[in-house]
């Protein structure tokens, strides 16, 4: 039987998902802690911790060092940093240094830094002898609210962002929310593109708090526990539409909110210009027109959105993006439905619906509006 012991001063929260159901363990200080809570899933004696560099140099000893204080044998597996390594090249590599570590059905994968890690290691894990267990231990915003929670493994293609992948659900998630303290300010903002996405969409009252305290939670200017706890209610967030909808047939394309926009600008910029979320917040600018001209919300909610995002600053740069392109992509995302471009528009504050009906013109009026409200580069 599953042991139910968690390290203490973590606050839990479940993804229901039958038999394959599984806990986020959210602390502040607690990374050291990880290895008790691997042993009490029962999983394999032998793992493999995936990371890049720059997250190795910070987190790597305590992970392994926990691990190895269960009696679970480790071995690293290092891969380039950022998006533009999201790929099948590198999960190849991934492959490679598994089978030479003779990594079988009984081992573990752990996933150690940002979404592109954990995406990029969880399509391995899915993948590799045909599935073995894996773990994410994300040390991002966007990974600890997004990326980790939910299954969707996969990389990119050169015609479209997660293009090739599975929904493969790991067997924990594990966040230590003071890992955040080392992230450099810009990739802080560009997680709080998606905790922004999770109250316009489904928490008004999460929008409301961020409306008061929006600059400080970017600063990190906030007590650990009020940190672990918003880390937690987004989490909740994420968890209840997987619950309900684990494969993306209908509630879960509401998450997809300014991703429309935001993966063709990824794309388009071949993925090293814009951070995920950054990229996100643009598509928010325009995706929040588009809902203004369908009349699915009123112009005095689209300035709501306008002014959180405004208060993180608006990424510079969209005006050189030309609007063909951009629609190119959109066109052949893994959203589209038989060519049709598919939108997430919100109905109000706190709620949305999904959207294939947009026009052409529409789309560039969306653009547009994106574009004027971006700043030139400095």
């Amino acid at each position: 039987m599953e042991s139910k012991r968690v390290p203490s001063g973590m606050e839990t929260v479940r993804v229901d998902l039958g038999s394959r159901s599984y806990p986020i363990l959210i602390g502040h200080g607690t990374l050291s802690d990880f290895g008790r809570a691997y042993a009490a899933r029962g999983l394999g004696s032998v793992a493999a911790i995936v990371t890049n560099p720059t997250v190795a140099r910070l987190y790597l000893d305590p992970v392994r060092a926990g691990l190895e204080a269960q009696g679970v044998a480790a071995t690293v597996v290092e891969i380039p940093d950022g998006e533009e390594f999201k790929t099948l090249a590198t999960a190849g590599r991934i492959y490679g240094d598994l089978i030479r570590a003779g990594l079988d059905r009984r081992g573990c994968i752990v996933t150690l830094g940002a979404g592109a890690v954990g995406h990029t290691a969880g399509f391995v894990a899915a993948t590799y002898l045909r599935g073995i267990d894996f773990v994410q231990v994300p040390t991002t915003l966007e990974a600890q609210i997004d990326a980790s929670v939910g299954g969707k493994t996969g990389v990119d293609h050169p015609l479209g962002k997660n293009m090739i992948g599975a929904f493969y659900q790991p067997k924990l998630v594990y966040i230590d929310t003071e890992t955040l303290m080392t992230l450099p300010r810009r990739e802080v903002v560009a997680g709080m593109a998606e905790v922004i996405k999770h109250g316009l969409i489904r928490d008004e009252a999460l929008v409301r708090f961020l409306e008061s305290k929006i600059e400080k939670v970017a600063d990190l200017a906030i007590e650990p526990e009020q940190l672990v706890s918003l880390i937690a209610r987004n989490c909740r967030i994420k968890a209840g539409v997987v619950a309900a909808d684990e494969t993306e047939a209908g509630l879960r394309e509401i998450l997809n909110y300014g991703h429309t926009v935001g993966h063709a600008v990824e794309a388009v910029t071949g993925y090293r210009v814009y951070k995920h979320g950054e990229a996100v917040m643009l598509g928010m600018l325009a995706a929040g027109r588009i809902g203004v001209i369908k009349g699915f919300w009123k112009p005095a909610d689209l300035q709501r959105q306008n002014a959180l995002i405004e208060k993180l600053g608006i990424p510079s740069g969209a005006r050189t993006l030309e609007a063909d392109k951009l629609i190119g992509r959109m066109a052949s995302d893994k959203k589209a439905r038989d060519g049709v471009i598919r939108f997430v528009l919100p109905e109000t504050i706190g709620r949305a619906v999904t959207c294939d009906t947009v026009k052409r013109t529409e789309i560039e009026e969306g653009i547009r509006y994106m574009q004027e409200r971006a700043p030139e580069p400095v």
